[in-house]
């Protein structure tokens, strides 16, 4: 099981990373200020930080009392990806629909190209993370 600071530390970095491509690729893609962008991506990751916490944890507990393992397949990393980023847009889309006066319709459709993203870049991110910093062979015991 990883510690608590391992967790933060996982959290903060994908988010900050995140905000920072996302707040580049939205601005440029919509038209708006960077600040007005970089604005959002900041309440979104708040949201997406203090979520990354909770569903990993959970993850972990589940996995360790179901399969008796951390290491995830590919297929279950690909799970993993889904499950965090439908969780995520059923708190982000109000938000998003608030914060750029466009309907929910459209936040959807702005939503899922920003879902299709971090799908992407979860799976990757995390795949990197393991490596860089593995679980502790003592958690796994």
């Amino acid at each position: 099981m990883r510690t608590g600071a391992d967790r933060l530390r996982h959290a903060l970095c994908f988010e900050l990373i995140g905000v920072v491509i996302t707040s580049l690729i939205a601005s440029w893609l919509l038209g708006m200020t960077l600040s007005h962008m970089g604005a959002m991506s900041i309440m979104l990751a708040t949201i997406a930080t203090l979520w990354n916490y909770v569903y990993n944890l959970l993850v972990d507990k589940l996995m360790l009392r179901y399969l008796g393992r951390l290491d995830k397949t590919w297929g279950e990393r690909v799970w993993h990806a889904i499950g965090f980023e439908g969780g995520l847009l059923l708190v982000a889309l109000p938000l998003v629909a608030w914060w750029l006066s466009i309907s929910l319709w459209q936040a959807l459709l702005l939503d899922l190209g920003f879902v299709f993203f971090y799908l992407v870049y979860a799976f990757v991110y995390n795949l990197a993370y393991d490596k860089v910093f593995p679980v502790p062979a003592l958690a796994l015991r």
